[in-house]
């Protein structure tokens, strides 16, 4: 019987709610069926005014490990039209987070890659394992940026800053994300879902309606957010019909650097 990836959702008497990613076999690789779950029980949370903080973490010691491959396979078969609507239906599904009315935090043991990272950086505050293997790694693989990962990265580091890691996708470990401004804190892996926790504790014995009404005003500029994310899917569907997404795939299935033609 094959796994069904799934989110888990677990409460605690505070008003925390912890979201945690577990398709663990494949990393917790970002495919619709995961981003499906995702969205559901963000649709549980929208409207429970109960709920005061939510923590979002991966099962079996990673975050994500980005993008699943065989998805951005399949994508180089359609047209550019269907590539560019499944996106933006992608990219829905998993940044459904910035939907809820409280603050969350990402707890990042382990890998967060591409997308996944992208999903990291749309939450409020960032936990993370100081050892953690991260990167906006779109461009070695031949690909445009997407998931928001546009406005997300200079968002958090800052223009100049933002625009490196995208144009590089070189990986980076979590003490640098600190660093960086793409986290709040780096922790050991053990930890990190506990002091995730404990600061999301902390918020939540602030005044309800107050956290809100910051929240509303600190939060994702979702329009912003939104034109970026028109943008990214466009691009990306360039990007799929290319030959070196089909190198930087390849590349990546046999370890070794792509070659990149620029066509």
């Amino acid at each position: 019987m094959s796994h069904q990836p799934t989110v888990h959702l677990e409460r605690d008497e505070h008003g925390v709610v912890t979201l945690i990613l577990d398709d663990a076999k494949r990393r917790n690789a970002m495919t619709p069926e995961l981003g499906d779950a995702l969205a559901a029980r963000v649709r549980e949370l929208v409207k429970d005014e109960t709920v005061r903080a939510v923590v979002l973490t991966g099962a079996g010691g990673a975050f994500s490990g980005g993008g699943d491959l065989a998805m951005l396979e399949r994508l180089r078969t359609v047209s550019a039209a269907e590539a560019e609507s499944f996106m933006l239906d992608f990219y829905a599904r998993y940044l459904s987070i910035t939907q809820l009315g409280v603050p969350t935090l990402a707890a990042i043991e382990g890998p967060a890659i591409g997308a996944g990272l992208c999903v990291a950086l749309a939450c409020d505050l960032c936990v993370v394992d100081e050892d953690a293997k991260l990167a906006l790694n779109f461009a070695k693989l031949g690909l445009h940026p997407g998931m928001g990962a546009t406005y997300l990265a200079p968002l958090r580091a800052g223009p100049m800053r933002g625009a490196e890691l995208l144009y590089t996708g070189r990986r980076f470990d979590g003490r640098e994300a600190v660093r960086l401004g793409l986290a709040l804190e780096a922790v050991k892996a053990s930890d990190v879902r506990a002091r995730a926790v404990t600061i999301a504790r902390e918020i939540a014995s602030a005044a309800p309606l107050a956290i809100r009404g910051l929240h509303r005003v600190m939060g994702i500029d979702r329009g912003a957010l939104m034109a970026a994310l028109a943008h990214e899917a466009r691009e990306q569907a360039v990007s799929y019909a290319s030959a070196d997404l089909g190198e930087g795939l390849k590349a990546a299935s046999e370890k070794r650097a792509p070659k990149f033609a620029g066509r």
